[in-house]
């Protein structure tokens, strides 16, 4: 069986001097595993849904347990589904939008650590989330999720569809 997520890039333009910078809205994974890492171990906010479940709504479900804030109002579009190498299908949607939180309060998951203590502590599965740039977010972003981030700058040129 394939396991599914459904995860929102949020994105914006305007920034800098010529107006055609693009940001997106990435997220630092929580636990002791990420904990000290910064290149390969940003997301984009998601999570698993079940068959029956609306991707989009699952998305937007996600992203609110992840940021603790609702996703923005927008006009989402869908990237598409992308396989990790996990295995895991990610379907992603986007939006323009300039999302800006005044606090991340992600849901938190339990794990014992370190690993065969015995000890079992709550880690939030995000503690942090920013703007970055593209040419950032390229050396951020897991390796898997390059193509979602490939997608959106297609589909930002026009050349996607």
């Amino acid at each position: 069986m394939t396991v599914r997520s459904a995860g929102l890039l949020l994105y914006r333009r305007g920034a800098g001097t010529d107006g055609t910078k693009v940001e997106v809205w990435i997220a630092h994974m929580g636990g002791p595993f990420w904990s000290r890492k910064d290149a390969r171990a940003w997301s984009i906010p998601k999570g698993e849904y079940l068959e029956n479940e609306d991707p989009l709504a699952a998305a937007r479900r996600e992203f609110a347990e992840e940021m603790g804030t609702a996703a923005p109002d927008a006009d989402y579009f869908p990237l598409g589904a992308f396989r990790q190498p996990s295995g895991k299908v990610i379907t992603v949607f986007t939006a323009e939008a300039d999302f800006a939180p005044d606090e991340i309060v992600s849901n938190t998951f339990a794990l014992q650590w370190p690993r065969g203590s015995g000890t079992v502590r709550n880690y939030p599965e995000v503690d942090d989330a920013r703007w970055t740039d593209e040419s950032v977010a390229r050396t951020k972003l897991v390796n898997g999720q390059l193509p979602i981030l490939d997608a959106l700058m297609d589909h930002l040129a026009g050349t996607r569809s």
